[in-house]
């Protein structure tokens, strides 16, 4: 084992999902014996233990490689941890392998993903083996293991970093870190909201240089001045605007992302760009971003008419967020599709957009007659997306706006929400 990594053995790695899998092949990579390491996972099969008694009394770590989604609030760890047992994570056996990489960390209640993004497209026109991971695509791990494997290393690393991820990430120290939002979220998970917001700011703490941060951010601003001097960070804090002078040659508004929310997000990347140095071609590559696929992404004009796919929008409020956010978008009509499978959504909470003349519902899916019903308002309705789609392309007309943006889940239909986005895809590409 090199002497970067001083791991006590055996080791348990918790949780099989992708960052689980690569935590084992830089492991194995690093040349630590089968033999001192197990999977454990309570609900895949493959895993070489799914009851945590039976992992302790008979394989006996002394590690833990604790995966994201798996709490560490749970008895058998947190008695494991009591009796001096180690806990640890696959950012943290990772980031032991940086070397000269900057890392900048991006966090956020929403968000982050896009910013990620962005951030990532921009980074890649200064530095081809930019690493963009983390919460969002890769795992650091997989990144350690093709250094291993000797692939170049990367000048910028940008990470996204869930609540989960900074929970159990000791090592953590980024150059410069992005807050793009601090709404209620993961309750199920932490006690209270300021345990919540605790968890995120633990990005602050860790943050050497600078750290950017969305004035737009829901209680981002709030919630940081309400808490002063307890909340304290080494790195220079920037409040940014989306109208800041910084930006003001940038013509943001003229990049491909739609929506208000996204102008935040664009302001955020634009403003790292700018303070980081990088060259024109980096903001050039945020404004042909055409963002995460199914997360109101842009799928371009067809004879004037411009088609949106937010199929992961599984919740009112994401439906609500993307309507508000595209009203502005074009001059035309905005035709939303919303539908699928339900899961007792507050589907009356979309009456509020009944008396907006320029605003068109059709309903689908299984749920179609009942989003209908409960929210009173008008529109076609189709058992079937394509069905839907088929009955209202004749009302389309150049100006308009074509939003895929659910609301139910997609399991009446398909398989899952990038299936029924594709399938939108493929609808839109033959219009």
């Amino acid at each position: 084992m090199p002497e970067k990594l001083k791991i006590q053995k055996p080791v348990a790695i918790v949780g099989l999902g992708l960052s689980g899998k690569a935590s084992l092949k830089l492991l194995l990579g690093l040349g630590l014996p089968q033999t001192d390491i197990a999977t454990f996972d309570t609900k895949d099969a493959a895993a070489d233990f799914q009851d945590p008694r039976v992992l302790l009394t008979q394989f006996k770590p002394r590690t833990l490689v604790v995966s994201p989604g798996v709490p560490l609030s749970l008895d058998w760890i947190l008695n494991f941890r009591k009796a001096g047992g180690a806990i640890t994570s696959e950012l943290s056996l990772a980031t032991h392998f940086l070397d000269q990489e900057r890392v900048i960390g991006v966090t956020g209640s929403v968000g982050k993903s896009t910013c990620v993004e962005l951030l990532g497209a921009a980074a890649k026109t200064q530095d081809p083996n930019a690493f963009v991971g983390g919460n969002f695509g890769f795992p650091l791990a997989d990144y350690i293991s093709g250094i291993l494997a000797g692939k170049p290393r990367a000048q910028w690393i940008i990470l996204e970093l869930s609540s989960y991820q900074l929970e159990n990430y000791e090592n953590l120290k980024t150059d410069v870190s992005v807050f793009t939002s601090l709404t209620e979220n993961h309750l199920e998970r932490y006690p209270d909201l300021q345990s919540y917001y605790m968890a995120k700011w633990f990005l602050a703490l860790r943050t050497k240089s600078l750290l950017v941060l969305n004035t737009y951010g829901g209680d981002l601003k709030s919630w940081v001045m309400s808490q002063a001097g307890s909340i304290q960070t080494p790195a220079k804090m920037l409040w940014v605007d989306r109208n800041d002078a910084l930006l003001k040659n940038d013509q943001l508004n003229q990049a491909l992302l739609i929506g208000s929310h996204n102008q935040d997000n664009l302001a955020l990347a634009a403003t790292l760009c700018h303070l980081l140095q990088w060259s024109p071609a980096a903001i050039e590559a945020l404004k042909k971003n055409r963002g995460l696929a199914h997360r109101l992404e842009n799928l371009g004009e067809k004879s004037g008419v411009l088609f949106i796919n937010d199929s992961k929008a599984t919740t009112i409020e994401s439906v609500q967020t993307a309507i508000s956010s595209l009203l502005s978008a074009k001059s035309g009509q905005l035709h939303i599709f919303v539908g699928g499978r339900d899961k007792n959504l507050p589907w009356q909470n979309l009456v509020n957009f009944k008396s907006n003349p320029k605003i068109h519902f059709h309903f689908f899916g299984e749920c179609a007659a009942l989003a209908q019903s409960k929210s009173h308002l008008k529109g076609t309705s189709s058992a079937k997306l394509g069905e839907a789609l088929d009955k209202a392309k004749s009302l389309f007309a150049s100006g308009d706006l074509v939003l895929l943006s659910p609301g139910g889940t997609s399991l009446d239909e398909f398989k899952n929400f990038e299936e029924r986005g594709n399938f939108f895809r493929a609808w839109v590409e033959r219009f």
